[in-house]
């Protein structure tokens, strides 16, 4: 049976990086690398995590406020408490961890075209730049947030960033978000035309930026999901 498990990876400016990894039963169809939302690394990550092992992939999600000591900030914490944790992060320091995550996947036999990213929220934001600066299989964002706003100072915002994508790029995102709105998810649209890889954007109608609100949106972005990286992690 596929179990999640955590292992700490020492960094060279002498931090620990936690991952969360899941391996499949037997030979591995790829690997996926799991970017948390602004919330840090919480059940429904996990449950991506697990989910996509049970899929036959080897999958990693580095905690990405790891510097700071937190894995997952909880219902008691506010909003503005979220948002001054995710204005802590670096571009430096997210490509970093991505990276390692990526060096864990190699070193169980993964090679990079059969390597894949997915984030949700604040993590689907840095899956699609991810996408534009590492040579990868495939990418997924989903409810991606921050479209026309820089990431950090020096991690550009995703529409900037999309004409640059190195692989195939799925979006997945609710018609009733405020963050982005439709607008902004359609000037993502046509700026991911402009790439040299294959794209798709799916708008959900009546979906605000939560699909496990909504059962059939949460099933057909998985079915969408799945489909993707069986396609592309070749």
């Amino acid at each position: 049976m596929t179990d999640l498990r955590t292992e700490t990876v020492p960094l060279d400016d002498g931090s620990e990086l936690r991952l969360t990894v899941a391996e499949p039963d037997g030979s591995a169809r790829g690997g996926i690398v799991v970017l948390h939302e602004s919330r840090g690394v919480t059940d429904g990550v996990r449950w991506l995590v697990h989910s996509l092992a049970m899929e036959g992939f080897q999958v990693v999600a580095p905690h990405l406020y790891h510097r700071d000591g937190a894995d997952e900030l909880g219902a008691e914490d506010t909003d503005e408490q979220v948002r001054d944790q995710v204005n802590r992060l670096t571009g430096a320091s997210v490509m970093a961890d991505t990276d390692t995550a990526f060096g864990w996947l190699a070193e169980r036999g993964v090679t990079a075209d059969r390597m894949g990213v997915i984030g949700f929220d604040l993590g689907g934001s840095v899956a699609l730049v991810v996408a534009t600066q590492r040579s990868l299989g495939a990418a997924v964002t989903v409810a991606g947030n921050r479209v026309t706003e820089p990431l950090s100072d020096d991690l550009p915002a995703p529409l900037a960033a999309v004409p640059e994508l190195t692989c195939p790029w799925l979006g997945l995102f609710g018609e009733r978000s405020q963050d982005p709105t439709v607008h902004e998810v359609e000037k993502l649209r046509a700026a991911a035309s402009s790439a040299e890889v294959a794209s798709d954007v799916v708008v959900y109608p009546e979906v605000d930026h939560r699909f496990d609100f909504d059962q059939r949106a949460t099933a057909d972005a998985w079915q969408r999901t799945l489909n993707w990286f069986d396609s592309h992690l070749r």
